[in-house]
């Protein structure tokens, strides 16, 4: 028996909210994306990474600072308080649009991993496997849930880890049997900016995906258990993790392959490992990969189920996705998701050759998106706190206010991008048709919460 009554549940504890954020923002971008960015600014793309994980510590902060005035209130609630549900609506099913996409190219992406192991099978049924599986994950309390990412996602951060471990030790020369100069292929094929310091802008683009995922902590808010206290510990290890796991193996790869002879076609950790000879690396990285694109999809059905929840909490969604089972699973919202993921699955296998290209590019712009109305949000409820904030985000206003502005370039720079044209034109088209149905649902304008 199912009831709408039944609250979410706060089960959730700090090492799941961590390895759930990280769930989300270490897969495809990392283990595959990442051959674009290197393509794009060679070995010096790890200064992109660098400076959009710094604008990410910002919007972590911000959440976190929130998250300690607004207990038992999550992201949405945070833009809803700032802004009206006008926005919040707009945000809200954004984000359900950005997180549905990204896992549909997930379990394709899975599918494709899979294959390599059996050829024989349709991608379309091994990609149908994986999403059942990430449905059926997502369909546990949320504590089990927690437990099911928890491990998914620490396979693969175990697994990073090594790739760092073993990839140092061949570049340094401290593994025997491997005779490499760590310097060579920095300073060769043009050096460490080939493609000059501008390189480093359209890179810049790319990360934004890779990165994306991160302030899915801010969904978890009403699950966690004391999540005012949790949250600003959590984040002030988890950003540096996350720039750690993603500067620290491309500068590996960059360091062992030359920067212009990594292919796109298939992942750089895998042609690492190819090279360096170790018998039955490809097996390892393969189902590390398959590991990682399961542990986004897995994150990315539990934003969207959650965003869906609390858009219908506030009359902004169908109350009937508001519909909890007795395991506070948002079972309706879990149905649409599985609808959606299910038919996108066979849906793309059609067009499986151009979805990359548009998985770098949707993510990307609402991730830029998202995250300045976290900061605008912020800075604008700042001055209205009810109670002093346990945690404040560091120099405010001046650094809030320099992630806004970088922010907002950015997505200049997204609109600007031609190869990405139809991606990003796909996404104004999504947020023209919901600023419409925003106007015809909240007529008239009602006021700030």
């Amino acid at each position: 028996m199912e009831s709408n009554q039944a609250p979410l549940q706060k089960k959730l504890r700090p090492r799941h909210i961590t390895f759930m954020a990280m769930g989300g923002v270490i897969g495809t971008g990392i283990f595959k994306g990442s051959a674009e960015t290197v393509g794009i600014a060679g070995p010096g793309v790890v200064v992109s990474y660098i400076v959009a994980g710094l604008l990410l510590l910002v919007v972590m902060g911000a959440i976190a600072e929130m998250a300690t005035v607004y207990p038992n209130m999550n992201m949405k609630d945070f833009i809803s308080k700032a802004f009206g549900q006008r926005v919040s609506f707009i945000v809200g099913w954004l984000y359900c649009f950005l997180w549905l996409t990204v896992c549909i190219i997930e379990v394709i992406a899975a599918g494709s991993f899979l294959q390599f192991w059996l050829p024989n099978v349709p991608l379309w049924v091994l990609s149908l496997a994986c999403a059942v599986i990430i449905i059926l994950m997502n369909s546990f309390s949320v504590k089990s849930y927690g437990e099911f990412e928890f491990w998914l996602a620490g396979i693969k951060i175990a697994m990073i880890i090594i790739f760092i471990i073993l990839g140092a030790s061949i570049l340094f020369g401290i593994l025997p049997g491997f005779d490499h100069s760590f310097s060579y292929n920095f300073t060769e094929y043009g050096g460490f900016f080939p493609n000059g310091w501008t390189a480093l802008i359209p890179a810049l683009i790319v990360v934004m995906f890779s990165y994306g995922g991160s302030e899915l902590i801010g969904l978890t808010l009403t699950e966690a258990e004391n999540a005012e206290k949790v949250v600003p510990r959590v984040v002030k290890s988890f950003i540096l993790r996350v720039i750690l796991f993603y500067t620290l193996p491309i500068l590996i790869i960059c360091g062992l392959i030359p920067w212009n002879q990594i292919s796109e076609q298939s992942s750089p950790f895998v042609q690492v490992l190819s090279t360096s000879g170790l018998q039955g690396a490809t097996h390892i990285m393969n189902f590390i990969l398959i590991t990682a694109v399961l542990s986004a999809g897995n994150s990315g059905i539990y934003g969207a189920t959650r965003m869906l929840h609390s858009l219908a909490k506030d009359g902004e969604a169908p109350p009937a996705l508001g519909k909890l089972s007795k395991k506070g699973v948002p079972v309706n919202s879990l149905k649409l998701c599985a609808i959606i993921l299910l038919s996108g699955s066979v849906i793309a296998y059609f067009v499986q050759d151009q979805l990359f290209p548009l998985l770098m590019a949707v993510p990307g712009f609402v991730v830029s998106t998202v995250w300045l109305v976290i900061c605008i949000t912020q800075l604008k409820l700042r001055k209205n706190y009810p109670v002093e904030p346990s945690f404040k985000i560091w120099g405010f206003p001046w650094l809030t206010i320099f992630t806004i502005v970088s922010l907002s370039v950015i997505g200049v720079l997204f609109l600007l991008d031609s190869s990405k044209r139809i991606s990003i034109g796909i996404c104004i088209l999504v947020m023209i048709l919901l600023v419409i149905w925003s106007f015809v649902k909240f007529r008239p304008v009602r006021g700030n919460k």
